[in-house]
């Protein structure tokens, strides 16, 4: 219950603020602001009286931007994402994300990249940014599963979400978080003590990717991440 209490207590007001010094650090590049990002995220963890073990970092390329594809458990899995990623990146995230006061413009301002689902087209557009902005030298995170799981277990993962893969050419590194739905599940208020991991797989290459290629490349990554979320040992 203390836990909880002090986490809601600090969260809110600090996210409200932390968005409006994101927005001013992003008007002299979003890559300062990025770094402050990343405190607010081992922040959220402190506040919550989490720790998050990162394994790896190995996996991680030096010489070349990404897509980091992982599985949501929990609210939980950004400020994880945040706390054990050490390079600059961005996230593919659902449009009205950026409808929320202060929060929405913090994240356009970082050069967050809406994704737009109520058409075809547009949602296209949201992959074409992306991989345009990956081009040019930024990772990007997507959670292909589209939300949280209701339940714990890894949800079916949207083609489309990959078919950046196909249109960027950079290696894919599927991500594996454990834990997190433990400490909070969807739609439960409660917050739980319990370990939390970060996983980095090994990359898997997309170089010469078609788009008929992208329902393998799919099962692949989600096959790979439901593996390490059923106990699979981990190299340390």
């Amino acid at each position: 219950m203390l836990r909880t209490f002090t986490f809601h207590l600090f969260f809110y007001p600090w996210t409200l603020i932390a968005s409006v010094i994101t927005l001013l650090l992003s008007l002299s590049g979003q890559n300062r602001a990025h770094y402050f990002v990343r405190f607010w995220g081992r922040s959220c963890l402190f506040f919550a009286g989490l720790k998050v073990q990162v394994f790896g970092l190995d996996n991680i390329p030096k010489d070349t931007p990404a897509i980091y594809v992982s599985n949501h458990q929990s609210n939980f899995d950004i400020p994880i994402i945040y706390t054990g990623l050490p390079i600059q990146f961005r996230w593919m995230a659902k449009q009205e994300l950026f409808r929320v006061p202060f929060f929405g413009q913090a994240m356009k301002r970082c050069g967050m990249i809406p994704i737009d689902r109520s058409n075809r087209r547009k949602t296209m557009r949201s992959i074409l940014a992306a991989a345009q902005r990956i081009k040019n030298g930024v990772s990007v995170v997507i959670f292909p599963e589209g939300t949280r799981t209701p339940d714990g277990q890894l949800q079916k993962f949207k083609k489309g979400a990959l078919l950046i893969a196909a249109k960027a050419q950079v290696p894919v590194i599927p991500v594996a978080i454990h834990g997190s739905y433990h400490v909070l599940p969807k739609d439960r208020w409660s917050v739980r003590g319990g370990p939390l991991k970060l996983e980095f797989l090994p990359p898997i290459p997309t170089e010469g990717l078609k788009n008929s290629d992208i329902d393998a490349l799919t099962d692949q990554i989600h096959d790979q991440i439901a593996l390490r979320l059923q106990g699979a040992t981990t190299d340390v």
